[in-house]
């Protein structure tokens, strides 16, 4: 049986590691080689930066659930828009949680090498959900 397609692996990724928090088998998507993409700039994080990644995300969103909305891909690269919800319970960036729910959108860029995840990038909505939220404020 071959590997699973590129699309698939992504999908796999968000459900088995993104959705529970659980690391033990992030070796199984993310290569040695990871790089994360952010205003431009590659920051290779490798395996341990993909841990603390997802580890501060659901810190923050303990009952964070990303949903996929669309899926691209093309060669290397898959191009997935998502929708997510979660809790706010932990400070992030300096904003104070506020214990509710919030939902935003996002789209994540990923390329695939060997049927490992070898870099990310992305953008999410989070302004207009965070002042709905009353995380931040208008002034």
């Amino acid at each position: 049986m071959g590997r699973p397609d590129n699309k698939t692996i992504i999908l796999q990724y968000i459900e088995r590691i993104e959705n529970t928090g659980d690391v033990s088998n992030i070796r199984e998507f993310i290569s040695d080689d990871y790089v994360e993409v952010y205003e431009g700039e590659r920051y290779s994080i490798g395996i341990q930066g993909a841990i603390d990644h997802v580890l501060g995300v659901r810190r923050v969103f303990p009952d964070l659930n990303l949903t996929i909305e669309n899926q691209i891909s093309e060669g290397e690269w898959v191009v997935t828009t998502y929708s997510v919800t979660g809790t706010f319970k932990d400070e992030w960036f300096g904003m104070k949680p506020t214990g509710k729910p919030i939902t935003f959108t996002g789209v994540n860029v990923d390329r695939i090498k060997d049927g490992k995840i070898i870099e990310h990038g992305g953008a999410v909505n989070l302004f207009d959900p965070l002042l709905k939220a009353g995380v931040i404020n208008k002034k």
